[in-house]
């Protein structure tokens, strides 16, 4: 049984850092690109960043650009989200996921986890 657990999240101050995890288990998805979501309250789920199986390339939507960086370890199965200069406007549930696709096709994701919930703090 395929299995993410996202892991990392928590309260932080405006300014702040946080980096998440997103372990899988019961498949190995080094030849998937992976990516980040988040849903704000009352919000629809939004892309954050992606990376390629190999992790050469990655994406970020425009509001995190320069302060979250993604990256990948396919030996131990686990996808970071390195998150800095956290605004108020991060505070939301993060979404880990895998795809086949390119890591842009938003649609094609699947394999979802429960989710790290990250508030910041003004």
């Amino acid at each position: 049984q395929v299995q993410l657990v996202e892991s990392g999240g928590g309260l932080v101050q405006a300014g702040g850092s946080l980096r998440l995890s997103c372990a899988a288990s019961g498949r190995t998805f080094s030849r998937y690109a992976a990516g980040w979501f988040r849903q704000a309250p009352g919000k629809e789920r939004e892309f954050v960043a992606g990376i390629s199986w190999s992790g050469g390339s990655t994406y970020y939507t425009d509001s995190v650009k320069g302060r979250f960086t993604i990256s990948r370890d396919n030996a131990q199965n686990t996808v970071y989200l390195q998150m800095n200069s956290l605004k108020p406007e991060d505070t939301a549930v993060y979404y880990c996921s895998y795809t086949t696709d390119t890591p842009t096709h938003y649609a094609a994701y699947f394999y979802w986890g429960q989710g790290t919930q990250v508030t910041v703090s003004s």
